[in-house]
């Protein structure tokens, strides 16, 4: 009986957060001229897929800029991450903790102040509304936060196995290389998905450094559809059901490595 009820009440709780999903795929099938209806149609009785040809007509320059942006945060997050990671977990420099203590503060620097900051160097450089642009600039946030997840990651990684490339003659850039990065698989999957969504939903970043051209991502191509007399629900909502399918998908394929994070370290000698 225990069992049924604690079964019956997961589903309950699974309904109450999953209904916001629903609720976003039935707007977008909803008619405009049904939209203003009270009481809202529960149910997509007379469907339209017109907001989702207002998609594939419109938004596709959008998704590809996002796309872009997302890949190329990974990149640069990886990249600057991992050593660093690995340098603070394996290499143990001198303040090292300091420097983790910091890295943590950074993540409480409301993004906001952050893009200010980057607009006003950017109009000074001539670089506002470039893809690169905004790879760097989510990059300043995905960067601290990967750090910290991977170093305690790679801090798991056992020190003897490290010892055992160096006494085959591996240098410091080999073990990395070699012993601790594949150890450390599930850290940069996970430092990587999580990198990935926050570029692919930025708004901060890309409404601030928006110059008015064509390079803009998917959240500001959202908010190209509301105004302050004309709110087109069903194209903002299908847009918004669209951009949710790449989240999906990486959370589905990354689900078991992400996972097998929880259990890094447990090690049995």
């Amino acid at each position: 009986m225990t069992r049924h009820w604690r079964t019956a009440v997961g589903l309950v709780l699974t309904a109450v957060m999953l209904f916001p999903v629903y609720w976003m795929v039935n707007v977008s099938l909803t008619p405009a001229g049904r939209m203003r209806k009270s009481p809202p149609d529960w149910f997509p009785a007379d469907p339209t897929f017109e907001g989702y040809q207002r998609v594939l007509r419109e938004q596709l320059p959008y998704f590809a800029t996002s796309l872009l942006v997302a890949l190329g945060t990974v990149a640069l997050t990886l990249v600057l991450a991992a050593p660093s990671a690995y340098a603070l977990a394996k290499l143990r420099p001198r303040g090292h903790r300091s420097l983790g203590f910091v890295l943590l503060v950074a993540q409480m620097v409301p993004g906001i102040i952050m893009a200010l900051g980057f607009y006003g160097i950017y109009v000074k450089l001539g670089i506002t509304n470039t893809a690169w642009g905004l790879v760097l600039a989510d990059s300043t946030i995905a960067v601290p936060f990967a750090v910290l997840i991977l170093t305690s990651f790679m801090a798991s990684v056992p020190d003897e196995l490290v010892q055992a490339a160096t006494i085959d003659g591996a240098g410091a850039v080999r073990a990395f290389w070699s012993v601790v990065l594949p150890a450390s698989r599930n850290g940069v999957v996970t430092a990587g998905l999580f990198s990935f969504l926050w570029a692919w939903s930025d708004f901060v970043f890309a409404a601030t450094l928006d110059g008015g051209g064509s390079m803009r991502p998917l959240t500001l191509g959202i908010y190209r559809y509301i105004g302050n007399n004309n709110q087109e629900w069903n194209s903002i909502m299908a847009t918004a059901v669209v951009a949710s399918v790449p989240a999906a998908v990486l959370l589905v394929l990354a689900q078991r490595f992400v996972a097998a994070g929880v259990t890094a370290g447990a090690v049995k000698d």
